[in-house]
């Protein structure tokens, strides 16, 4: 199957170059010579695991600073350089990571790299700019608190990884983005931005020798001797009872439900049959199973569905409704119903062969774009994955049976060891 026509211009080891340059950047290239666009991506291996627990939402405080000023260029210039170019540059973090990502036309490349390696290496941290990113990261905060669905999210996210940073809202909260300080910012930029673990991703009308020359020279003498690349992470322990939970949230008309439990890694053998398995339990069609019980059958709520989130260290295997609150009982003991069914029977050929089919068919589609293009590419050096993993893709699926798949759900879903938080009124 992996060597059908669509597949054979799939990214690959045969079209993907890849170079690692001496300070540690990793460059990956892939040639689109039908496009006239070039389209950048990316990261640096510092995120909110980083951010102390008072200070928490530094990482993304100051990704979000990075493009608000530089030693060269403020606020305005940047911004005048890259639209007169017709170019998008942006910054963003994670948990593990602050990310970049950009498009322009060909032959402004060289622009996009240079603004990306100024705003990396000499951020000016203006202070004005810094408290309008506060102020606004506030806001968001703020509306953060009153919405059923986030918060439901968080308290699920806080109570399976316990004591972890996967635990941790990465944009913090209303009294640690306040406490944060400019001091804070440039120290958090001295220790954790640098070469060492960067990944730099570059999709278009250009030459692998064309690009590690343009990146070599504007990112090749870049250095950080006191870069921090690692942390000792605490142990990602599952619950050991069924732990609920309702938070109340006055004046509300809708419930929020988030429940489930510890996923495996995005790397993990169990990925590929929890993934499959995911998508008939609660997305495939009209949500799958969960959505056609507990939505289209019983009218017992607005949406409802599954989602499997997969990370470095572990992931979440998630089920998500929102309910009638006067419903959540009658729609909790459905979604049971359903948990259920999917650990004690294995799944029928036509459902494994129709979501099989439906992730065979939407990996082609994702790569129609350079910027899909990009996304992949970084998927496969984040999560450590084959080169040839997309052109392999379709036989890997091949290869995933029923049985597969319940024993996944057997692994993961322990129905006595679940998450399960509501909020509403």
């Amino acid at each position: 199957m992996g060597s059908t026509p669509q597949w054979k211009n799939m990214p690959g080891s045969t079209n993907i170059n890849r170079t690692e340059l001496e300070n540690g950047i990793i460059l990956l290239t892939f040639s689109n010579l039908e496009s006239n666009s070039v389209v950048i991506s990316g990261y640096l291996g510092c995120g909110s695991m980083f951010d102390p627990d008072d200070k928490l939402g530094l990482a993304t405080l100051t990704a979000q600073s990075l493009m608000r000023g530089t030693t060269q260029n403020d606020h305005q210039e940047i911004y005048n350089k890259l639209e007169s170019a017709g170019a998008t540059l942006g910054f963003g973090s994670s948990i593990h990571s602050t990310s970049f990502g950009g498009r322009a036309l060909v032959e402004d490349l060289p622009l996009l790299i240079g603004m990306i390696s100024e705003c990396l290496r000499q951020p000016a941290f203006p202070e004005d700019q810094i408290e309008r990113l506060r102020t606004q990261m506030l806001t968001s905060l703020q509306i953060r608190d009153q919405d059923t669905e986030d918060r439901a999210s968080l308290a699920f996210d806080e109570n399976v990884f316990q004591g972890h940073p996967y635990g941790r809202p990465e944009e913090g909260y209303i009294e640690t983005v306040s406490r944060i300080e400019l001091a804070d910012l440039r120290n958090f930029h001295e220790r954790f931005y640098g070469p060492a673990g960067m990944v730099i991703v570059i999709v278009g009308p250009v030459t692998p020798q064309q690009v590690t020359k343009q990146v070599q020279k504007v990112l090749g003498d870049w250095q950080n001797p006191q870069q921090v690349t690692d942390i000792d992470l605490p142990e990602i322990a599952s619950v050991k009872e069924t732990l609920r939970k309702h938070l109340s949230i006055p004046g509300k008309s809708q419930t929020d439900l988030v429940m489930g439990c510890l996923g495996p890694a995005r790397n993990s053998v169990d990925y590929l049959p929890a993934a499959l398995g995911n998508n008939i339990l609660g997305q495939f069609g009209m949500m799958g199973r969960i959505g056609d019980s507990v939505r289209e059958k019983a009218g017992l709520a607005y949406y409802a569905s599954t989602s499997l989130n997969a990370g470095l260290l572990a992931g979440t295997w998630e089920i998500s409704a929102g309910v009638n609150p006067g419903n959540l009982e009658r729609a909790l003991e459905l979604i049971m119903k359903e948990l259920e069914r999917f650990i004690r029977e294995p799944v029928d050929a036509e459902e494994l062969s129709d979501s099989r089919s439906n992730f065979i068919g939407r990996l082609p589609m994702a790569f129609e774009s350079n910027a899909g293009i990009a996304n992949g590419l970084v998927r496969l050096e984040r999560f450590g994955l084959d080169l040839d993993y997309y052109v392999n893709y379709p036989d890997l699926l091949q290869q995933i049976s029923s049985e597969d798949l319940l024993q996944a759900a057997q692994k993961y879903l322990h129905l006595d060891q679940l998450v399960i938080i509501s909020a509403g009124p």
